[in-house]
């Protein structure tokens, strides 16, 4: 069962993530179920789900895309149905027929390219294609939201009825419009509209000559609306049919609510498969902002991520037009905790917390921005302690939680857990708190956990380099200008830059001196060495980038030269081969002239047929040798190259022979070579190493080594005499 806290969530900033996929979604219940999305429980359904993503990523590149999946949510509509007796209206059933129908075009859809989307199908597998309730709502209402004036027999008589008695209103008004405006009795505007009836505009001096209702005048008095007697008796009729017409669609809409009714459990589960729906759209959508792919989702204990960028930074700097630098690194069974070093600001927290943020969207089924190569593992459990947590409420100091955390970290890390330490043992005496620090992370190492922390302490650094399944790494900075390059150099510890970094801030120079005063000697000494290393590792690096860079230029340039010499050949070729066939042609050319012209001059037809047979026997004859000669030439050709193929792997064949000749006499040289006694004073240096050190003490099978700089202890086994002590 996989278990992350909310808190490591919150550490990672993955709330944050999960608001910007919820601004994807199409739908309200979406952006809901998107701000809530949480790590799977296990590893088979975050495999799920992240083929759900990577199967609706895939689509947009389709002719047939998936079908929209927008819907208005039925909420009021599915609560009405659970209440005896409620009516739905007519606008709600219009949005139940559209999320039936949005749920019957999936259902079709994903049978139809089932085996292309095999995660997707299974989602709606639980679902069965079903038309009745679409069928029976279109039936009495419109696509306009509108009830049909079919719907019932009795609807359909009223409606007749209805647009009967409306024309017989307009036919009696106009005919009284017409009878009391030659009669003089109207104002210049005739006619008026009063509360949704057309009515006469009548003089006021006439007014007892109009037969009809008053219904109102204007504001002066001057002219007096009047509905015409014979259009008042249609309007009532009127009213009554409207009001059997009223009544007969609520009748229609109980019998259809009734129908609905059973519905109810499908209808819910329509709505919250079209919202899972929205949110895996809105999980692709967001890949496609990222850059986001599906690494390699592996059962070993692995995590390998190459070029992995952090998704909220990396949208960050692309509004602001700035680069984001990649980070790739690698947590195997033989190299599974890492202990990240170097000068603040320098990317240490951004390469952890990107680490920890893909791993947590990864097992969240969200596709990461990573080399498409990468290949990661599911972790149980994601253990975070990342910035300064001080509790008020509980009246802890960041040092206090920081200690109780690590109380919960030791209860909890397994060989299942990933977990991520930022600025690991800070906020004690630095002496003391690093030796609490060190005891924590052996605790950690022995429980099989998987890791990264950063740290400023020589003695946790000391202990990555120790111990076999754990490694030192540094984020990189130029060593002129001590800006950060924010790559990660793994292999070795990194400098603090303490006293340079302040140089740089403009901190005296004197004072910087009186400091480097007060710190011990060999500590200095030992920073001092680091940060040379890393320096020198700098220039290595670009040396090495600049002459790779160099390389493939030269590669590029010869392939490319290697193509126009070919293609150059292949023309010439071509040309060759046309000269020789409009030669050939000429001559014939010339040799048909010839026959003509003998022909002209003699007219003997037998002597012109015999020649030119004897020409076409000779050209044919001419044909049958050029092919024989070319199988020939292509025989001795194949025979050639074979020759060729052999001269030149035999020296290799031979060499690798020779090679592991001499190799297997080393080893038996090695092997009955007798092993010397080491003892204090005596020169040695790693059996595969170039460093040579004196043996300053020998106890319980190591010796401690002194290279001048630092001492270390090496296992004796470990090491082999360059020069005897003197006696």
């Amino acid at each position: 069962m996989i278990k992350i806290s909310s808190r490591s969530l919150d550490d990672l900033e993955f709330p944050v993530v999960c608001n910007q996929i919820s601004e994807l979604c199409i739908t309200g219940l979406g952006r809901e179920k998107a701000l809530g999305i949480q790590p799977y429980p296990n590893y088979k359904k975050t495999v799920f789900g992240l083929n759900q993503t990577k199967e609706y990523f895939d689509s947009k590149t389709v002719d047939q895309p998936i079908p929209n999946h927008g819907f208005d949510a039925i909420q009021q509509e599915i609560k009405l149905l659970g209440i005896e007796g409620s009516v739905v209206e007519i606008s709600g059933f219009r949005k139940i027929a559209s999320i039936t129908e949005s749920v019957n075009a999936h259902l079709k859809y994903f049978k139809k390219f089932k085996e292309h989307y095999p995660a997707l199908s299974e989602t709606v597998s639980h679902i069965e294609l079903d038309y009745s309730l679409t069928d029976r709502i279109n039936g009495v209402i419109d696509r306009f939201g509108e009830m049909k004036d079919d719907a019932s027999p009795l609807l359909q008589n009223l409606r007749r009825s209805i647009n009967s008695v409306k024309g017989k209103i307009n036919s009696s008004f106009n005919a009284a419009l017409t009878t009391y405006q030659s009669y003089g009795y109207l104002d210049e505007i005739k006619e008026s509209v009063v509360e949704n009836v057309r009515v006469l505009a009548v003089s006021s001096m006439h007014r007892r000559k109009v037969k009809g209702g008053i219904l109102g005048n204007s504001k002066t008095g001057s002219i007096v609306y009047i509905q015409p007697e014979a259009t008042y008796q249609f309007t009532r009729e009127l009213n009554n049919l409207e009001y059997e017409a009223k009544e007969e669609v609520k009748r229609i809409l109980k019998a259809l609510t009734e129908f609905t009714r059973p519905y109810r459990e499908t209808l819910i589960e329509y709505q919250e498969l079209l919202s899972d729906m929205d949110v895996i759209a809105a999980k692709s959508k967001y890949a496609e902002k990222i850059n986001g792919v599906l690494p390699k989702i592996t059962k070993e204990r692995e995590l390998h991520i190459q070029d992995a960028y952090h998704p909220l930074l990396y949208l960050s700097n692309k509004k602001k037009g700035e680069k984001t630098f990649p980070q790739s690194i690698e947590l195997i069974p033989n190299n599974r905790i890492m202990v990240i070093s170097g000068p603040n600001a320098g990317g240490k927290s951004i390469t952890l917390k990107t680490v920890g943020l893909l791993q947590v969207m990864l097992q969240s089924g969200v596709l990461i921005p990573v080399h498409e190569y990468s290949r990661m593992c599911i972790f149980r459990k994601v253990l975070t302690d990342i910035g300064d947590n001080q509790s008020i409420e509980n009246h802890l100091s960041t040092y206090s939680y920081r200690l109780k955390n690590m109380n919960y970290f030791l209860r909890k890390c397994d060989e299942k857990t990933l977990f991520l330490i930022d600025e690991f043992g800070t906020g004690s005496d630095p002496e003391l708190g690093g030796a609490l620090a060190e005891t924590f992370l052996e605790v950690f190492y022995e429980k099989g956990s998987y890791g990264i922390l950063t740290t400023h302490y020589a003695n946790l650094k000391k202990l990555a380099n120790e111990l076999p399944e754990m490694s030192n790494a540094n984020m990189m900075f130029d060593n002129k200008t001590l800006e950060p390059l924010y790559k990660l150099q793994v292999g070795e510890a990194g400098s603090s830059f303490t006293f340079e970094v302040a140089q740089k801030n403009g901190i005296p120079y004197s004072l910087i001196n009186r400091s480097k005063k007060k710190v011990e000697r060999g500590k200095i000494r030992f920073d001092r060495s680091i940060a040379n290393l890393q320096k020198e590792r700098s220039v290595l690096r670009k040396t090495t980038d600049s002459l790779k860079e160099k390389e493939q230029k030269a590669a590029a340039q010869k392939d490319k030269l290697e193509e126009v010499n070919s293609r150059i050949q292949q023309k010439l070729e071509n040309y060759q081969e046309l000269y020789d066939a409009n030669q050939k042609l000429i001559y014939l050319g010339q040799k048909v002239n010839d026959l003509s012209e003998k022909y002209f001059s003699n007219k003997k037809k037998k002597e012109l047929i015999g020649e030119f047979l004897k020409l076409v026997e000779i050209e044919n004859s001419k044909r049958k040798k050029e092919s024989a000669a070319e199988k020939k030439k292509k025989k001795a050709r194949e025979k050639q190259l074979k020759q060729e193929v052999q001269k030149k792997i035999q020296p290799i064949r031979e060499k690798k022979k020779e090679d592991k000749k001499k190799e297997e006499e080393f080893k038996k040289k090695e092997a009955n070579k007798p092993k010397a006694k080491l003892k204090i004073g005596d020169r040695v240096r790693l059996e595969d190493g170039k460093a040579v050190g004196s043996i300053d003490n020998i106890e319980k099978g190591k010796a401690i080594v002194n290279y001048g700089m630092f001492t270390t202890s090496v296992g004796l086994e470990q090491l082999e005499l360059v020069q005897a002590a003197k006696k």
